[in-house]
């Protein structure tokens, strides 16, 4: 009886759902004139921080305003600034101003067990890699 009880329990557990990857949490910050990116691994962070290639974060974490229609979202230009990694997160601050009352949206990609190493030095591209669009709504 002990014996099925441990299978039952190890059936269990085998069920549960993993965790898909990192929860990453998008905000505004300094007034609105920064926007703050947290839950990515800091490891990495530090790693990529360290990179010296340019524009290296624009790249891998790059910030659009939303277009009035949405269809028209992968045609927008990047909004350009400077990154800054500050405890474990990744705060953005446009060259720009952002507009109180606009929505912008931070396009995360979703690197699945791939070397990311191969996107940023170009041997890779990012059209094929699933990503998800993270959105700002600065208030008023």
């Amino acid at each position: 009886m002990k014996k099925n009880g441990w299978i039952l329990l190890l059936f269990c557990f085998a069920c549960t759902q993993k965790p898909k990857g990192p929860v990453v949490t998008v905000s505004a910050s300094d007034n609105n004139r920064s926007v703050k990116f947290k839950g990515l691994d800091y490891a990495i962070l530090s790693e990529i921080n360290r990179d010296t290639t340019r524009g290296i974060w624009e790249n891998l974490l790059p910030v659009y305003r939303m277009p009035a229609d949405t269809d028209l979202k992968n045609y927008q230009p990047v909004q350009h600034g400077l990154y800054t990694v500050i405890d474990s997160a990744v705060v953005f601050t446009p060259d720009t101003p952002l507009i109180k009352g606009k929505t912008y949206f931070m396009r995360y990609y979703r690197f699945k067990g791939e070397n990311i190493w191969d996107y940023i030095k170009g041997k890779k591209r990012l059209g094929g890699v699933g990503h998800t669009d993270l959105v700002i709504k600065l208030q008023r």
